[in-house]
């Protein structure tokens, strides 16, 4: 499947900002714990971007979105790669935990690996 078929072409803009925020331990540091922001007005942590992925469908039923967010069963499985280490370290951290506790977890530098392998399949 190419690009040009995919339905929701928004949607996969905002997904793959999400998955490029968790791809990046360097912007994480700096916007969510640090609350450097890159302008006025903005916002953004962990829970914002794991609800984007979330409201897209591409972490619960990743080929349920293939057509419509993801373009190809490459995506499809990179988006499942990254939905397995999120879960790993929800269950490893809590769901309340802290962005800062988050990243300070044993099994993030999986989930940041694991996003750095989805967004070369989402922009490829």
């Amino acid at each position: 499947m190419k690009l040009t078929q995919v339905t929701l072409p928004e949607m996969r803009a905002e997904v793959i900002s999400a998955v490029r925020a968790l791809s990046d331990p360097e912007y994480q540091q700096r916007v969510w714990i640090d609350r450097i922001y890159p302008k006025p007005n903005f916002f953004d942590d962990f829970t914002l971007n794991v609800n984007i992925l979330n409201d897209a469908t591409v972490l619960d039923a990743p080929e349920a979105a293939l057509g419509y967010t993801l373009a190809s069963d490459a995506e499809v499985r990179a988006m499942s790669a990254l939905a397995n280490a999120l879960d790993s370290a929800l269950k490893t951290v809590g769901r309340d935990a802290s962005d800062a506790e988050f990243m300070a977890s044993e099994p993030w530098p999986g989930v940041v690996a694991a996003a750095r392998d989805a967004l070369t399949a989402l922009t490829e």
